[in-house]
């Protein structure tokens, strides 16, 4: 069985961090398969993006979200802090700059749960470190019903949800790989398989020139 820990471990001497987007339509599992792979690796962090939505009941600042004003949010845009934002829903999101050019800079992964057009913004300023996972539900019926299910949001916000899933779902090809999450836990096998075999990817493996001259 590989033993995850130590080829981290031993990949983080010679490499650079990488971004792993994970895009969706809300309810396919982005963020559950998110947090799956933040359980599973010890060395990969989760973006915390800022957002000037309510935060909900079960939520807390700074860790599921940095929740801001929108006058406080529009002075981080005039200032260029962000790596990304947009409005979704009529809320507004972004990615401060900052916090992912030091994890990536220290050889640490950074994984992003946006949306399309946070991942378009990602590719522009981070496209030698960027990779992009597009995640699909195995039905239009499955997704409405795990929207339905997880009861964050009112049956008009659903609906709101549902009527954008296909043009949100139009942008698959932008992306560099493909998830059908039809179950949760094999869809996080696949993501975890796609970060290992990015790591391992020779322009990330910086210092792969000097431990080669000293091999020969």
């Amino acid at each position: 069985m590989l033993n995850r820990n130590s080829v981290n471990q031993r990949n983080l001497k010679f490499r650079r961090g990488l971004v792993l987007v994970l895009s969706s339509p809300s309810g396919a599992g982005k963020s559950t398969i998110s947090k799956g792979l933040i359980q599973r690796n010890s060395d990969v962090s989760l973006s915390v993006s800022v957002t000037t939505r309510p935060r909900r009941p079960n939520e807390i600042d700074g860790v599921d979200y940095i929740f801001k004003t929108i006058t406080e949010f529009q002075l981080m845009v005039d200032r260029e802090e962000f790596l990304e934002h947009a409005t979704v829903f009529g809320h507004h999101y972004g990615t401060p700059k900052h916090p992912t050019g030091m994890l990536l800079d220290d050889g640490k992964d950074v994984i992003f749960d946006v949306d399309w057009q946070g991942s378009q913004q990602l590719r522009q300023n981070l496209s030698e470190d960027l990779v992009s996972v597009f995640i699909l539900p195995p039905s239009i019926g499955e997704l409405e019903k795990r929207l339905s299910s997880r009861a964050q949001d009112s049956e008009e916000v659903v609906k709101k949800r549902m009527g954008k899933a296909s043009s949100e779902m139009s942008h698959w090809p932008e992306y560099d790989y493909i998830i059908i999450n039809e179950n949760v836990s094999e869809s996080i096998d696949q993501a975890e398989s796609i970060l290992i075999a990015e790591r391992l990817h020779r322009k990330r493996q910086t210092g792969l020139h000097e431990f080669v001259k000293g091999l020969v």
